[in-house]
């Protein structure tokens, strides 16, 4: 690692002044939002898109996780080149990459067009989003990085569900192009605030490390895409399994290369540092359980109680308001009280609880899930920020962009995580428990028509969305038959919901544990010059932060 400080301001502005760094703040958590938002939004949009462009089941599946793959197999070089060309720059690349491809997806016809439009769009993504922590980091005075770090932690954990409703709006009266004709805006008129930013880069980066670039991407992408993929081929398929594993040997040759590089892409030496680290881990675990939530409860309110779009996103609402609010609590108790350990381990455990809880309990009624989305939120929300905070105090300055793009990774691969585990424990117990009631509408169907008959079906087992779509179409005098596909295919879909439940929540409570052992006492290390050190202490030292 380079020793020295090689923070560069381009604009002379040195952040001090108390409206130049809140409003470096709300840029940076703009940039954020928009890319998280755009995570999530196209989910709501889905059925519409597909009605139009005649998209396949996976077709479907890559207009999302096309966006998502890219984004995370980039994070970490685009992380890089911002610290090396400045950050502002890079940011600006990206919102413009970002909106051309959205304002491109109005245009397309056909779902191939479309999934290109969401690949180039999450390379812009790739650009932006460690950029605007990494500004944060480098640009806000030390005493006032806490605070504008929650802000930033908070915004992002709350993006997704703030991209599902203003997707549920815009869809109430728009057409879907309106959702990427508001992205492209959105990142128009924050791509103009932007140019009002300092920037800041290192200035002394050494050669770019192309090979450790090259091995991340792959590793990630394979990762990524056998996560995605398993909940729809299942964890056995040989492509899945050639994806996972060379993904993790690719990974392992990753931390080989940077330990032998004198400018390496990422100092692996950096998890020595047990806040760091634990941060990492932290990260990984809240995404983990709030997107394998979202995936699971945004089928049960529109599939099961019947919600639109819009009334879904609200019905997640909970969840803004918890992280949000105790985003900022947890980071001030973490850092004014030297207590990242309990800080981390009691807001996992509190967010496991709650995942459990919604696994255990019969949420017949909304008002015990929101219930229980609160006690999830609050959870995550104590974790977030502080977590985030020991990423980043851990990371030396002139390597913000890197260490922003570390934390970045732990949410994409938590989120892969999660949805893949709440994928596939709801398709295989859904597949077991649904066969009764395609049997009995295919009999019923076959003494009308044995085409349709068979149709229906198959239709029945391959989801409860294709079940309920099922029912909808039967004619009237059917309707006791289609109620009776409705019943069995909603009694086939929430056991293995809280089983999927169960899993993740009890993923969160082991990671919980882990944490209390693991983390350290302090945020930050104890050093003589404090956190920010270029070379952080504990590298030095590692057994000073154990407690």
């Amino acid at each position: 690692m380079r020793v020295g400080r090689t923070v560069n301001n381009e604009t002379g502005n040195n952040g001090t002044g108390s409206f130049s760094t809140i409003w470096l703040i709300l840029v940076s958590c703009l940039g954020v939002s928009v890319v998280v938002a755009a995570m999530a939004a196209l989910n709501t949009a889905l059925p519409d898109i597909a009605r139009s462009t005649g998209a396949s089941t996976g077709q479907m599946t890559w207009i999302i996780d096309g966006y998502t793959l890219v984004l995370a197999a980039l994070l970490l070089p685009a992380g890089a080149i911002g610290d090396r060309f400045g950050r502002k720059p890079v940011l600006l690349v990206g919102l413009a990459v970002f909106g051309i491809a959205s304002l491109a997806a109005v245009w397309v016809d056909t779902p191939i067009q479309l999934i290109i439009t969401r690949l180039v769009a999450g390379a812009g993504a790739a650009l932006i989003m460690p950029a605007t922590l990494s500004l944060i980091s480098a640009g806000v005075p030390r005493e006032k990085r806490p605070v504008a770090i929650s802000i930033w932690a908070g915004v992002a954990g709350a993006g997704a569900i703030l991209g599902f409703f203003v997707t549920g709006v815009l869809l109430n009266f728009f057409h879907w192009h309106s959702v990427f004709i508001t992205f492209a805006a959105s990142s128009l008129a924050i791509l103009l605030v932007t140019l009002t930013i300092s920037s800041s880069k290192d200035e002394n980066p050494g050669s770019f490390d192309f090979v450790g670039s090259l091995t991340s991407m792959a590793a990630i992408a394979g990762i990524v895409f056998g996560l995605l993929e398993a909940a729809h081929r299942g964890w056995t398929d040989p492509l899945i399994l050639v994806c996972l594993i060379g993904g993790v040997v690719l990974a392992v040759g990753f931390v080989v290369i940077e330990l032998r590089r004198t400018s390496p892409l990422l100092d692996v030496r950096l998890f020595r540092n047990r806040a760091f680290a634990a941060g990492s881990l932290s990260v990984a675990l809240q995404f983990l359980a709030s997107f394998g939530v979202f995936y699971l409860l945004l089928l049960q309110l529109q599939l099961v109680f019947g919600y639109s779009a819009l009334k879904s996103a609200v019905a997640l609402f909970p969840m803004v308001i918890g992280v949000g609010a105790f985003a900022m609590i947890g980071n001030w108790v973490a850092v004014r009280y030297h207590s990242l350990r309990l800080v981390l381990t009691v807001g996992i455990a509190i967010a496991g609880v709650g995942v459990l809880a919604i696994g255990l309990v019969e949420t017949d009624a909304y008002w015990k899930l929101g219930a229980l989305l609160g006690v999830v939120a609050v959870g995550i929300g104590l974790a977030t920020a502080p977590s985030t905070t020991a990423i980043m105090s851990n990371t030396p300055l002139e390597n913000q962009g890197v260490g922003s793009a570390v934390n970045d990774t732990a949410r994409e691969l938590g989120a892969a995580i999660g949805i893949a585990l709440a994928g596939s424990i709801l398709a295989a117990g859904y597949a077991k428990r649904i066969d009764d009631t395609a049997n009995l509408a295919h009999q019923q169907l076959s003494a009308i028509d044995p085409t349709t008959a068979q149709t229906a079906s198959d239709a029945i087992r391959n989801s409860l969305v294709g079940a309920i779509e099922v029912a909808d179409n039967l004619p009237p005098q059917a309707a006791p038959l289609a109620q009776q596909i409705v019943d069995g295919a909603h009694a086939a879909f929430l056991p293995p919901l809280q089983a999927a439940c169960l899993v993740l929540g009890g993923v969160l409570v082991v990671g919980a544990a882990g944490l209390g052992w693991f983390a350290p006492r302090e945020v930050m290390p104890a050093g003589p010059e404090g956190p920010d050190d270029d070379v952080p202490a504990e590298l030095a030292e590692p057994a000073r932060s154990a407690e």
